[in-house]
């Protein structure tokens, strides 16, 4: 089992920490910790990361010692196995004015672009945790094939709905942002709707395939 290192964040949070490389196996137990502690009366909140867990706690009902030993031994304690979330289908128009960045990411991969569109639709993607922006998704099952470094200069805004490579991920800005990642495509499917509830379309645990949409 691998190690979880602790340490604080100020006075009444902790981080709890795992070595890379990322695997679902890793944040599968994660959710399991964090549920795990969600029961727990001298917890706040909870913030899962890739890799990681945030946690704030009431100083005056507990202390970091404490909170550290019953953390150590929830993780000691056997994995349960977690079925996955919900299936969801996410209509992507690839390349043109929707991906500016299809070319590059094929040349760097040494792929016509057809291929990086058929790769990137073939994976079924799971959330690892929601991120960066309301309603962002950090996906997991990239195909090694297409990892592609960030863009060198990030653009200042990058249109909402694009759909985009980042290293050894994919995902999809759900918001105008500035952004780094190489842009290969754009859904029009909202992903974060503040008057909805839940406001993000995605949870950690579902399932993502991308659908390729006709020109």
């Amino acid at each position: 089992m691998t190690d979880l290192a602790l340490h604080a964040l100020g006075e009444a949070a902790l981080c709890c920490t795992l070595p890379a490389p990322v695997t679902l196996e890793q944040q599968q137990r994660l959710w399991q910790l964090a549920a795990a502690l969600a029961r727990r009366a001298d917890v706040r909140d909870i913030t899962p990361g890739m890799n990681n867990l945030t946690f704030g706690f009431d100083p005056l009902r507990t202390d970091p010692a404490t909170l550290e030993a019953a953390v150590q031994g929830l993780w000691a304690a056997p994995a349960r196995a977690r079925a996955l979330g919900r299936r969801v289908d996410i209509p992507v128009h690839y390349g043109g004015d929707d991906g500016p960045d299809l070319a590059d990411v094929a040349r760097h991969c040494g792929l016509s672009t057809d291929d990086v569109v058929r790769r990137h639709t073939a994976a079924e993607y799971v959330v690892y945790f929601i991120g960066f922006q309301p309603g962002f998704a950090y996906l997991g099952g990239l195909d090694e094939s297409l990892h592609t470094p960030r863009r060198a200069e990030p653009r200042v805004a990058v249109p909402a709905g694009s759909v985009g490579i980042g290293g050894a991920q994919t995902g999809i800005y759900p918001l105008v942002t500035p952004g780094g990642w190489q842009l290969i495509g754009r859904t029009a499917l909202p992903l974060f709707d503040p008057t909805a509830e839940p406001p993000t379309r995605l949870a950690p645990g579902d399932r993502v395939r991308f659908v390729a949409m006709p020109s």
